[in-house]
Protein backbone atom coordinates (compact mmCIF):
# COMPACT_ATOMS: atom_id res chain seq x y z
CA UNK A 1 0.00 0.00 0.00
CA UNK A 2 1.14 3.33 -1.08
CA UNK A 3 2.05 6.19 1.71
CA UNK A 4 -0.78 8.64 0.59
CA UNK A 5 0.96 11.05 2.95
CA UNK A 6 4.04 10.68 0.87
CA UNK A 7 1.62 11.14 -2.59
CA UNK A 8 0.45 14.32 -1.68
CA UNK A 9 3.86 16.05 -1.12
CA UNK A 10 5.44 18.49 -3.80
CA UNK A 11 6.34 17.38 -7.25
CA UNK A 12 10.34 17.29 -6.99
CA UNK A 13 12.19 19.61 -8.81
CA UNK A 14 14.27 17.61 -10.42
CA UNK A 15 14.72 14.04 -11.56
CA UNK A 16 18.02 11.95 -11.46
CA UNK A 17 19.09 9.10 -13.85
CA UNK A 18 20.63 5.67 -12.95
CA UNK A 19 21.45 2.71 -14.98
CA UNK A 20 20.25 0.68 -11.88
CA UNK A 21 18.15 1.90 -9.07
CA UNK A 22 18.46 -1.18 -6.34
CA UNK A 23 15.87 -0.86 -3.58
CA UNK A 24 17.00 -1.59 -0.21
CA UNK A 25 20.54 -1.76 1.64
CA UNK A 26 20.32 -4.83 3.47
CA UNK A 27 22.14 -7.66 2.72
CA UNK A 28 21.02 -8.36 -0.38
CA UNK A 29 20.95 -4.49 -1.99
CA UNK A 30 24.48 -4.21 -0.50
CA UNK A 31 25.03 -7.70 -2.33
CA UNK A 32 23.73 -6.37 -5.59
CA UNK A 33 25.82 -3.10 -5.24
CA UNK A 34 29.00 -5.07 -4.77
CA UNK A 35 28.03 -7.05 -7.92
CA UNK A 36 27.53 -4.24 -9.85
CA UNK A 37 30.95 -2.91 -9.37
CA UNK A 38 32.62 -6.09 -10.11
CA UNK A 39 30.77 -6.79 -12.82
CA UNK A 40 29.17 -4.56 -14.73
CA UNK A 41 31.98 -1.95 -14.47
CA UNK A 42 30.59 1.58 -15.54
CA UNK A 43 27.16 1.47 -14.67
CA UNK A 44 25.73 3.62 -12.26
CA UNK A 45 23.82 2.78 -10.01
CA UNK A 46 22.25 4.02 -6.82
CA UNK A 47 20.95 2.54 -3.69
CA UNK A 48 17.24 3.96 -2.27
CA UNK A 49 17.27 2.79 1.86
CA UNK A 50 14.14 4.02 3.83
CA UNK A 51 16.10 3.08 7.18
CA UNK A 52 18.67 5.69 8.12
CA UNK A 53 21.44 3.54 7.56
CA UNK A 54 22.35 0.15 5.96
CA UNK A 55 21.83 -3.34 7.30
CA UNK A 56 17.69 -4.32 7.16
CA UNK A 57 16.28 -6.59 9.57
CA UNK A 58 20.05 -6.44 11.28
CA UNK A 59 19.02 -2.84 12.02
CA UNK A 60 15.45 -2.87 12.20
CA UNK A 61 15.18 -5.59 15.04
CA UNK A 62 16.68 -4.78 18.30
CA UNK A 63 15.21 -7.20 20.86
CA UNK A 64 17.42 -8.66 23.46
CA UNK A 65 19.42 -11.82 22.22
CA UNK A 66 18.69 -10.79 18.35
CA UNK A 67 20.89 -13.28 16.14
CA UNK A 68 21.00 -15.39 12.85
CA UNK A 69 19.71 -18.97 13.18
CA UNK A 70 21.58 -19.87 10.35
CA UNK A 71 25.39 -20.38 9.80
CA UNK A 72 27.31 -16.89 8.88
CA UNK A 73 29.58 -18.72 6.49
CA UNK A 74 26.68 -19.39 3.85
CA UNK A 75 24.51 -16.32 5.52
CA UNK A 76 27.48 -14.39 4.64
CA UNK A 77 28.75 -12.92 1.42
CA UNK A 78 30.88 -15.99 -0.67
CA UNK A 79 33.10 -12.84 -1.80
CA UNK A 80 33.83 -11.72 2.08
CA UNK A 81 35.48 -14.32 4.48
CA UNK A 82 33.52 -14.37 7.54
CA UNK A 83 36.13 -15.30 10.43
CA UNK A 84 33.58 -15.17 13.77
CA UNK A 85 31.30 -17.81 15.45
CA UNK A 86 29.14 -19.52 12.98
CA UNK A 87 25.62 -18.00 15.05
CA UNK A 88 26.33 -14.34 14.93
CA UNK A 89 24.30 -11.57 16.83
CA UNK A 90 23.23 -8.49 14.76
CA UNK A 91 25.63 -6.27 15.70
CA UNK A 92 28.26 -8.96 14.54
CA UNK A 93 25.55 -8.82 11.38
CA UNK A 94 25.88 -5.11 11.08
CA UNK A 95 29.63 -5.20 11.53
CA UNK A 96 30.51 -7.40 8.48
CA UNK A 97 27.98 -5.78 5.77
CA UNK A 98 29.56 -2.22 6.78
CA UNK A 99 33.01 -3.90 6.18
CA UNK A 100 31.81 -4.71 3.16
CA UNK A 101 30.33 -1.56 2.49
CA UNK A 102 33.62 0.24 2.96
CA UNK A 103 36.34 -1.97 1.42
CA UNK A 104 34.15 -1.71 -1.74
CA UNK A 105 33.68 2.17 -1.72
CA UNK A 106 29.89 1.74 -1.74
CA UNK A 107 28.81 4.07 0.51
CA UNK A 108 28.41 6.95 -1.74
CA UNK A 109 25.86 4.77 -4.09
CA UNK A 110 23.70 4.49 -1.11
CA UNK A 111 21.39 7.03 -0.06
CA UNK A 112 19.57 6.59 3.54
CA UNK A 113 15.82 7.95 4.03
CA UNK A 114 14.29 7.40 0.61
CA UNK A 115 11.16 5.97 1.18
CA UNK A 116 9.61 4.96 -1.71
CA UNK A 117 6.02 5.71 -2.63
CA UNK A 118 5.34 4.17 -6.51
CA UNK A 119 7.32 2.85 -9.28
CA UNK A 120 6.04 3.64 -12.76
CA UNK A 121 7.30 2.18 -15.75
CA UNK A 122 7.03 4.24 -19.39
CA UNK A 123 7.68 1.92 -22.82
CA UNK A 124 7.85 4.49 -24.39
CA UNK A 125 10.21 5.96 -22.49
CA UNK A 126 11.57 2.70 -21.41
CA UNK A 127 12.39 3.91 -18.05
CA UNK A 128 11.02 3.46 -14.44
CA UNK A 129 10.55 6.56 -12.58
CA UNK A 130 10.32 6.17 -9.04
CA UNK A 131 8.89 8.31 -6.90
CA UNK A 132 9.92 8.71 -3.10
CA UNK A 133 10.42 10.54 -0.06
CA UNK A 134 13.64 11.72 2.39
CA UNK A 135 11.72 10.90 5.51
CA UNK A 136 14.42 13.74 7.00
CA UNK A 137 13.40 16.66 5.11
CA UNK A 138 10.02 15.36 3.77
CA UNK A 139 11.36 16.46 0.36
CA UNK A 140 9.48 14.51 -3.01
CA UNK A 141 12.41 13.41 -4.74
CA UNK A 142 12.45 11.58 -8.37
CA UNK A 143 14.51 9.21 -10.23
CA UNK A 144 14.33 7.68 -13.75
CA UNK A 145 16.32 4.21 -14.27
CA UNK A 146 16.41 1.69 -16.88
CA UNK A 147 16.48 -1.20 -14.75
CA UNK A 148 15.16 -2.01 -11.60
CA UNK A 149 16.44 -4.20 -8.71
CA UNK A 150 14.43 -5.01 -5.74
CA UNK A 151 16.60 -5.64 -2.91
CA UNK A 152 14.22 -4.92 0.52
CA UNK A 153 12.92 -8.19 1.46
CA UNK A 154 9.60 -9.21 2.30
CA UNK A 155 8.11 -8.37 4.99
CA UNK A 156 6.76 -5.07 6.69
CA UNK A 157 9.93 -3.18 9.37
CA UNK A 158 6.87 -1.00 10.67
CA UNK A 159 5.11 -3.96 11.97
CA UNK A 160 5.00 -7.78 12.90
CA UNK A 161 1.90 -9.74 13.14
CA UNK A 162 0.10 -10.16 16.04
CA UNK A 163 -3.39 -11.85 15.82
CA UNK A 164 -6.45 -10.34 17.81
CA UNK A 165 -7.60 -12.22 20.72
CA UNK A 166 -10.63 -11.57 23.01
CA UNK A 167 -9.52 -9.68 25.75
CA UNK A 168 -6.96 -7.84 24.77
CA UNK A 169 -7.51 -4.34 25.21
CA UNK A 170 -8.56 -5.49 28.98
CA UNK A 171 -4.42 -6.41 29.55
CA UNK A 172 -2.88 -4.26 32.60
CA UNK A 173 0.73 -5.31 31.46
CA UNK A 174 2.38 -4.07 28.32
CA UNK A 175 1.82 -6.29 24.73
CA UNK A 176 5.09 -5.91 22.41
CA UNK A 177 6.19 -7.63 19.39
CA UNK A 178 9.94 -8.10 19.01
CA UNK A 179 9.77 -6.62 15.83
CA UNK A 180 9.25 -3.38 17.31
CA UNK A 181 10.63 -3.75 20.89
CA UNK A 182 10.54 -0.53 23.42
CA UNK A 183 13.48 0.26 24.38
CA UNK A 184 12.46 1.48 27.52
CA UNK A 185 10.88 -2.17 28.37
CA UNK A 186 11.62 -3.39 32.02
CA UNK A 187 11.14 -6.43 32.25
CA UNK A 188 13.35 -7.75 35.44
CA UNK A 189 12.07 -9.27 37.76
CA UNK A 190 8.90 -9.65 36.07
CA UNK A 191 6.89 -12.73 34.44
CA UNK A 192 7.27 -12.92 30.77
CA UNK A 193 4.49 -14.84 28.17
CA UNK A 194 6.04 -15.22 24.82
CA UNK A 195 3.34 -16.24 22.77
CA UNK A 196 5.05 -18.19 19.67
CA UNK A 197 8.09 -20.65 19.08
CA UNK A 198 10.10 -19.72 16.39
CA UNK A 199 13.33 -18.76 15.92
CA UNK A 200 12.66 -14.97 17.26
CA UNK A 201 10.94 -17.16 20.58
CA UNK A 202 14.03 -19.45 21.03
CA UNK A 203 16.39 -16.51 20.39
CA UNK A 204 14.13 -13.95 22.76
CA UNK A 205 13.45 -16.49 26.07
CA UNK A 206 17.62 -17.18 26.33
CA UNK A 207 18.58 -13.56 26.42
CA UNK A 208 15.98 -12.71 29.10
CA UNK A 209 15.35 -15.84 31.53
CA UNK A 210 17.98 -14.73 33.75
CA UNK A 211 16.78 -11.05 34.38
CA UNK A 212 13.28 -12.21 34.68
CA UNK A 213 10.96 -13.72 37.50
CA UNK A 214 9.76 -16.28 34.96
CA UNK A 215 9.49 -16.51 31.19
CA UNK A 216 6.84 -19.00 29.84
CA UNK A 217 6.81 -20.06 25.99
CA UNK A 218 3.40 -20.09 24.90
CA UNK A 219 3.02 -22.51 21.62
CA UNK A 220 -0.48 -23.81 20.13
CA UNK A 221 2.03 -26.34 18.26
CA UNK A 222 5.76 -27.49 18.72
CA UNK A 223 8.53 -26.45 16.31
CA UNK A 224 11.56 -28.31 15.31
CA UNK A 225 14.85 -26.81 16.61
CA UNK A 226 19.14 -28.06 15.76
CA UNK A 227 21.32 -28.10 18.23
CA UNK A 228 25.08 -27.70 18.20
CA UNK A 229 28.15 -25.68 19.16
CA UNK A 230 28.39 -22.16 18.63
CA UNK A 231 31.71 -23.45 16.68
CA UNK A 232 33.01 -24.94 13.24
CA UNK A 233 35.85 -27.79 14.26
CA UNK A 234 37.44 -27.36 11.16
CA UNK A 235 37.86 -23.73 11.29
CA UNK A 236 39.38 -23.43 14.33
CA UNK A 237 41.54 -26.07 13.60
CA UNK A 238 42.44 -24.18 10.21
CA UNK A 239 42.89 -21.01 11.70
CA UNK A 240 45.37 -22.69 14.48
CA UNK A 241 47.56 -23.66 11.22
CA UNK A 242 47.66 -20.62 9.92
CA UNK A 243 45.23 -21.06 6.55
CA UNK A 244 44.57 -17.76 4.81
CA UNK A 245 40.72 -16.88 5.69
CA UNK A 246 39.66 -16.59 2.25
CA UNK A 247 40.50 -20.57 1.82
CA UNK A 248 38.86 -21.43 4.85
CA UNK A 249 35.55 -19.48 4.69
CA UNK A 250 35.04 -21.12 0.80
CA UNK A 251 36.21 -24.72 2.67
CA UNK A 252 33.69 -23.94 5.85
CA UNK A 253 31.59 -23.14 3.23
CA UNK A 254 31.35 -26.38 1.03
CA UNK A 255 31.40 -28.53 4.01
CA UNK A 256 28.37 -26.86 5.45
CA UNK A 257 26.17 -26.76 2.11
CA UNK A 258 27.30 -30.10 1.65
CA UNK A 259 25.67 -31.23 5.16
CA UNK A 260 22.95 -29.24 4.56
CA UNK A 261 22.23 -30.37 1.49
CA UNK A 262 22.30 -34.06 2.78
CA UNK A 263 20.02 -33.15 5.84
CA UNK A 264 17.48 -31.55 3.51
CA UNK A 265 17.26 -34.78 1.15
CA UNK A 266 17.18 -36.87 4.08
CA UNK A 267 14.27 -34.84 5.81
CA UNK A 268 12.09 -36.13 1.83
CA UNK A 269 13.37 -39.57 1.92
CA UNK A 270 13.73 -40.57 5.48
CA UNK A 271 11.78 -38.63 7.52
CA UNK A 272 10.70 -39.92 10.12
CA UNK A 273 14.64 -40.79 11.12
CA UNK A 274 15.43 -37.24 10.81
CA UNK A 275 12.88 -36.16 13.23
CA UNK A 276 13.63 -38.62 15.80
CA UNK A 277 17.52 -37.06 15.18
CA UNK A 278 16.33 -33.58 15.96
CA UNK A 279 14.50 -34.92 18.83
CA UNK A 280 17.42 -36.83 20.36
CA UNK A 281 19.26 -33.69 20.00
CA UNK A 282 16.25 -31.91 22.36
CA UNK A 283 16.31 -34.87 25.10
CA UNK A 284 20.16 -34.42 25.33
CA UNK A 285 19.58 -31.23 27.06
CA UNK A 286 15.99 -31.87 28.66
CA UNK A 287 16.84 -34.93 30.11
CA UNK A 288 14.17 -38.13 29.79
CA UNK A 289 12.10 -37.44 32.30
CA UNK A 290 11.09 -33.97 30.28
CA UNK A 291 7.81 -34.52 27.65
CA UNK A 292 9.34 -33.62 24.76
CA UNK A 293 6.37 -35.73 22.80
CA UNK A 294 3.82 -32.78 23.88
CA UNK A 295 6.24 -29.85 23.52
CA UNK A 296 8.66 -30.51 21.06
CA UNK A 297 7.07 -32.94 18.74
CA UNK A 298 5.64 -31.38 15.62
CA UNK A 299 3.07 -32.67 13.57
CA UNK A 300 4.57 -32.05 10.54
CA UNK A 301 7.50 -33.62 8.66
CA UNK A 302 10.91 -31.94 9.15
CA UNK A 303 11.53 -28.87 6.69
CA UNK A 304 7.92 -27.94 6.34
CA UNK A 305 8.94 -25.13 8.20
CA UNK A 306 12.08 -23.37 8.68
CA UNK A 307 14.29 -25.53 11.47
CA UNK A 308 16.30 -22.75 13.70
CA UNK A 309 19.23 -23.11 15.17
CA UNK A 310 19.77 -22.92 18.68
CA UNK A 311 23.74 -23.00 19.60
CA UNK A 312 24.60 -24.96 22.67
CA UNK A 313 21.20 -25.42 23.27
CA UNK A 314 20.65 -22.21 25.54
CA UNK A 315 17.04 -22.20 25.29
CA UNK A 316 16.75 -25.83 27.00
CA UNK A 317 19.15 -25.23 29.35
CA UNK A 318 16.86 -22.15 30.17
CA UNK A 319 14.17 -24.53 30.03
CA UNK A 320 15.87 -27.22 32.30
CA UNK A 321 17.24 -24.50 34.60
CA UNK A 322 13.24 -23.68 35.40
CA UNK A 323 13.88 -19.79 34.49
CA UNK A 324 11.88 -20.81 31.28
CA UNK A 325 9.21 -23.63 30.63
CA UNK A 326 7.11 -24.17 27.62
CA UNK A 327 3.14 -24.67 27.51
CA UNK A 328 1.40 -26.06 24.73
CA UNK A 329 -2.30 -24.99 24.17
CA UNK A 330 -4.48 -22.37 22.75
CA UNK A 331 -5.36 -18.84 23.66
CA UNK A 332 -9.06 -18.62 24.98
CA UNK A 333 -8.82 -14.95 25.65
CA UNK A 334 -6.64 -12.04 27.52
CA UNK A 335 -7.66 -10.71 31.37
CA UNK A 336 -6.11 -8.14 32.97
CA UNK A 337 -3.59 -10.24 34.40
CA UNK A 338 -2.85 -12.81 32.32
CA UNK A 339 -4.01 -15.56 29.51
CA UNK A 340 -6.53 -17.63 29.96
CA UNK A 341 -6.01 -21.17 27.87
CA UNK A 342 -9.09 -23.23 26.25
CA UNK A 343 -7.48 -26.41 28.62
CA UNK A 344 -8.65 -23.73 31.62
CA UNK A 345 -4.83 -22.80 32.88
CA UNK A 346 -3.88 -19.72 33.81
CA UNK A 347 -0.76 -17.80 32.88
CA UNK A 348 0.17 -14.83 35.15
CA UNK A 349 2.34 -12.49 33.34
CA UNK A 350 3.25 -8.82 33.40
CA UNK A 351 4.30 -8.37 29.48
CA UNK A 352 3.10 -10.52 27.31
CA UNK A 353 5.59 -10.66 24.28
CA UNK A 354 4.07 -12.02 20.80
CA UNK A 355 6.71 -13.78 18.70
CA UNK A 356 3.96 -14.17 15.94
CA UNK A 357 5.84 -13.48 13.15
CA UNK A 358 5.43 -10.52 10.83
CA UNK A 359 3.16 -9.62 7.64
CA UNK A 360 4.84 -10.31 4.27
CA UNK A 361 4.64 -7.72 1.56
CA UNK A 362 5.39 -8.03 -2.21
CA UNK A 363 7.69 -5.67 -3.41
CA UNK A 364 7.89 -3.18 -1.00
CA UNK A 365 4.64 -2.28 -0.97
CA UNK A 366 5.23 0.32 -3.75
CA UNK A 367 2.48 1.29 -5.90
CA UNK A 368 3.48 0.15 -9.43
CA UNK A 369 2.16 0.63 -12.46
CA UNK A 370 2.93 -0.51 -15.96
CA UNK A 371 1.86 2.40 -18.89
CA UNK A 372 -0.68 3.66 -16.18
CA UNK A 373 -2.78 0.55 -15.21
CA UNK A 374 -1.84 -0.82 -11.77
CA UNK A 375 0.20 -3.75 -11.64
CA UNK A 376 -1.12 -7.15 -10.00
CA UNK A 377 1.76 -8.93 -9.17
CA UNK A 378 -0.16 -12.38 -7.91
CA UNK A 379 -1.43 -12.63 -11.76
CA UNK A 380 1.68 -12.41 -12.82
CA UNK A 381 4.21 -15.91 -13.20
CA UNK A 382 7.62 -15.71 -12.35
CA UNK A 383 10.84 -16.43 -13.83
CA UNK A 384 13.27 -18.41 -12.30
CA UNK A 385 11.83 -16.95 -8.74
CA UNK A 386 14.00 -13.43 -9.57
CA UNK A 387 11.44 -11.69 -12.92
CA UNK A 388 7.61 -11.75 -13.68
CA UNK A 389 5.66 -11.98 -16.94
CA UNK A 390 4.30 -8.20 -17.94
CA UNK A 391 6.57 -6.56 -16.05
CA UNK A 392 10.09 -5.11 -18.14
CA UNK A 393 13.54 -4.42 -16.68
CA UNK A 394 12.69 -5.26 -12.92
CA UNK A 395 14.40 -8.02 -10.71
CA UNK A 396 13.37 -9.23 -7.19
CA UNK A 397 16.03 -11.02 -5.03
CA UNK A 398 13.69 -13.57 -3.00
CA UNK A 399 16.24 -15.64 -1.25
CA UNK A 400 16.25 -19.03 0.26
CA UNK A 401 14.07 -20.44 3.39
CA UNK A 402 15.63 -23.60 3.90
CA UNK A 403 19.21 -22.42 3.20
CA UNK A 404 20.90 -18.70 4.29
CA UNK A 405 19.18 -16.10 2.59
CA UNK A 406 22.48 -14.40 0.84
CA UNK A 407 23.11 -18.16 -1.09
CA UNK A 408 20.37 -16.11 -3.57
CA UNK A 409 20.64 -12.88 -3.18
CA UNK A 410 24.49 -13.69 -4.38
CA UNK A 411 23.02 -15.95 -7.51
CA UNK A 412 20.46 -13.42 -7.85
CA UNK A 413 23.41 -10.98 -8.44
CA UNK A 414 25.26 -12.83 -11.07
CA UNK A 415 21.77 -13.32 -13.22
CA UNK A 416 20.95 -9.67 -13.27
CA UNK A 417 25.02 -8.51 -14.02
CA UNK A 418 24.74 -11.13 -16.85
CA UNK A 419 21.12 -9.80 -18.23
CA UNK A 420 21.94 -6.49 -17.83
CA UNK A 421 25.77 -7.85 -19.92
CA UNK A 422 23.27 -9.36 -22.55
CA UNK A 423 21.17 -6.93 -22.88
CA UNK A 424 24.30 -4.63 -23.76
CA UNK A 425 25.39 -6.66 -26.42
CA UNK A 426 21.96 -7.12 -28.31
CA UNK A 427 21.42 -3.23 -28.00
CA UNK A 428 18.51 -4.09 -26.53
CA UNK A 429 16.60 -1.39 -24.20
CA UNK A 430 14.12 -3.64 -22.49
CA UNK A 431 13.46 -7.34 -21.60
CA UNK A 432 10.10 -9.07 -20.19
CA UNK A 433 9.62 -12.16 -19.31
CA UNK A 434 7.01 -13.27 -21.29
CA UNK A 435 5.17 -17.24 -21.76
CA UNK A 436 5.68 -18.79 -25.03
CA UNK A 437 3.53 -20.64 -27.20
CA UNK A 438 4.33 -24.03 -25.46
CA UNK A 439 3.84 -21.97 -22.35
CA UNK A 440 0.27 -21.01 -22.59
CA UNK A 441 -1.63 -24.07 -21.23
CA UNK A 442 0.87 -24.96 -18.42
CA UNK A 443 -1.00 -25.48 -15.07
CA UNK A 444 -0.20 -22.13 -12.72
CA UNK A 445 0.65 -23.07 -9.15
CA UNK A 446 1.21 -20.96 -6.07
CA UNK A 447 4.91 -19.06 -5.59
CA UNK A 448 5.59 -22.32 -2.79
CA UNK A 449 3.91 -24.43 -2.57
CA UNK A 450 2.41 -25.58 0.84
CA UNK A 451 2.91 -29.34 1.34
CA UNK A 452 6.48 -28.26 0.46
CA UNK A 453 7.08 -25.63 3.15
CA UNK A 454 4.08 -23.58 5.01
CA UNK A 455 5.29 -20.72 7.70
CA UNK A 456 2.23 -18.90 8.52
CA UNK A 457 3.36 -15.65 7.12
CA UNK A 458 3.61 -17.44 3.53
CA UNK A 459 0.07 -19.39 3.89
CA UNK A 460 -1.70 -15.59 5.25
CA UNK A 461 0.01 -14.19 1.88
CA UNK A 462 0.23 -16.79 -0.65
CA UNK A 463 -2.52 -14.85 -2.55
CA UNK A 464 -0.59 -11.98 -3.05
CA UNK A 465 2.32 -13.70 -4.37
CA UNK A 466 2.91 -14.52 -8.11
CA UNK A 467 2.35 -17.81 -9.60
CA UNK A 468 4.89 -20.11 -10.79
CA UNK A 469 4.50 -22.95 -13.82
CA UNK A 470 5.29 -26.28 -13.73
CA UNK A 471 8.68 -25.65 -16.24
CA UNK A 472 12.01 -24.79 -14.86
CA UNK A 473 12.23 -21.39 -16.43
CA UNK A 474 8.80 -20.79 -14.49
CA UNK A 475 9.50 -22.04 -11.50
CA UNK A 476 10.71 -20.74 -7.77
CA UNK A 477 12.47 -23.95 -6.54
CA UNK A 478 13.61 -23.08 -2.94
CA UNK A 479 16.57 -25.58 -4.17
CA UNK A 480 20.21 -24.01 -3.92
CA UNK A 481 21.63 -27.22 -4.42
CA UNK A 482 20.25 -27.04 -7.95
CA UNK A 483 19.89 -23.65 -8.69
CA UNK A 484 23.17 -22.96 -8.16
CA UNK A 485 24.11 -24.50 -11.29
CA UNK A 486 20.76 -23.81 -13.38
CA UNK A 487 20.64 -20.18 -12.32
CA UNK A 488 24.10 -19.49 -14.07
CA UNK A 489 23.61 -21.89 -17.11
CA UNK A 490 20.01 -20.46 -17.63
CA UNK A 491 19.92 -19.64 -21.93
CA UNK A 492 18.71 -15.76 -21.96
CA UNK A 493 17.49 -16.50 -25.46
CA UNK A 494 15.20 -19.67 -25.04
CA UNK A 495 12.69 -17.17 -25.94
CA UNK A 496 11.07 -16.82 -22.48
CA UNK A 497 12.74 -13.43 -22.37
CA UNK A 498 11.48 -10.80 -24.82
CA UNK A 499 14.23 -8.07 -25.60
CA UNK A 500 13.29 -5.08 -27.20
Amino acid sequence: MADTAALNQPAPQTTEHFDVVIVGAGLSGVGGAYHLTRQCQGTSFVVLESQASFGGTWLTHRYPGIRSDSDLYTFGYRFKPWTGAPIATAAEILRYVGEVIDENELGPHIRYRHKIAAARWSTKENLWTIDAIRTDTGEAVSFTTNFLWMCQGYYRHAQGYTPEWDGMETFKGRIVHPQTWPEDLDYAGKRVVVIGSGATAATLIPAIAADCAHVTMLQRSPTFFRTGRNAIAIADELRALGIDETWIHEIVRRKILYEQDVFTRRSFTEPEVVKQELLDGVRAYLGPDYDVATHFTPRYRPWRQRIAFIPDGDLFQAVRAGKASVVTDEIDRFTRTGICLKSGQFLDADIIITATGFNLNVLGDIDFTIDGKPLDFSGTVTYRGAMFTGVPNLAWVFGYLRSSWTLRADLVGDFVCRLLDHMRAKGAKKVTPTLRPEDKDMPLLPWIASENFNPGYLTRSMHLLPKQGDKPEWQHTQDYWSEKDQLPAANLDDGALVYE
